[in-house]
């Protein structure tokens, strides 16, 4: 039997997911993105889904119709907004997989619109940069059917692990993992502008070496600059969501906010990673 996937967004990780699994056998993919609507950037993306035999469906509903599994590959901020206009669409036979970087909470948000006509939901934390490596990204999964739709996709290649049957442990995973992550973003951003400014670049990296040899602290500052750069809006959104959790928990969340301040100013400023 064929296996049917929708994708609603169709930005880094919706490329490349669906190219990636349209190529296996018996697996048709279909995508939705707003931007389809746009029309320019629209007919961009529809030539794009055409190249990689991905199926541009003409709205949500579309998408939905005939998929066994609709994954959402949206933006943090966009999550709730794209189950809702997901859930008239589900049926009980479907499966509805949020893979975007949100808080517990929003997860069970999402949970609550798209359950309304009787789907089973999944959530997914993406671990790791999905550039290269693509549906082999290490993923977490949490639901009550987690195990056997993790099984099922894990059979086309990908490498996802089931942690819980509850919602919200994956998710969680995920954010405290960015909390790190996405914080040394951040201090690169600062650190780097100003050393340069300084003039003092060459001898703060060989006092961090010292103290951390096992680190190339150029090359990291480097490529956490190209990323925020590239991503830092995306990446914000995701802090937020890092900094709602953390307020959930009765804890002090403006660090994460802060976080999520400095990544979508850089990557809206003109300032350019250095090359040197």
């Amino acid at each position: 039997m064929s296996l049917q996937i929708a994708f609603i967004g169709y930005g880094e990780v919706g490329q490349l997911f669906a190219r990636q699994l349209a190529t296996k056998a018996d697996v048709r993919v279909s995508v939705y993105d707003i931007l389809f609507d746009d029309p320019i950037r629209g007919r961009e993306l529809k030539q794009r889904a055409s190249d990689d035999k991905v199926h541009a469906a003409d709205s949500v509903a579309d998408a939905c119709a005939t998929a066994d599994i609709v994954i959402s590959a949206v933006t943090a901020d966009s999550a709730i907004m794209a189950a809702r206009q997901a859930a008239p669409h589900l049926k009980p036979r479907q499966t509805y997989i949020d893979l975007n970087s949100v808080s517990p909470a929003t997860k069970r948000d999402v949970a609550d619109q798209v359950r309304q006509g009787g789907a089973a939901f999944i959530e997914f934390a993406v671990m790791a940069p999905v550039s290269g490596v693509g549906i082999e990204v290490p993923i977490l999964s949490g639901g009550a059917t987690a195990e056997t739709t993790s099984v099922r996709l894990n059979k086309l290649g990908m490498k996802i692990t089931p942690v819980s049957s509850e919602i919200g442990t994956a998710s969680a995973t995920k954010l405290c993992r960015s909390i790190v992550i996405k914080g040394m973003e951040a201090l690169m951003v600062d650190f780097t502008l100003a050393a340069e400014k300084a003039g003092v670049m060459p001898a703060v990296l060989a006092s961090l070496t010292v103290s951390y040899p096992g680190m190339d602290w150029d090359h990291i500052a480097k490529a956490m600059m190209s990323r925020v750069k590239q991503h830092g809006v995306r990446r914000a959104a995701e802090m937020r969501e890092a900094s709602r959790m953390i307020a959930e928990f009765g804890l002090d969340g403006s660090l994460a906010a802060a976080i999520a301040e400095r990544h979508e100013s850089f990557a809206r400023s003109g300032s350019e990673p250095s090359s040197t």
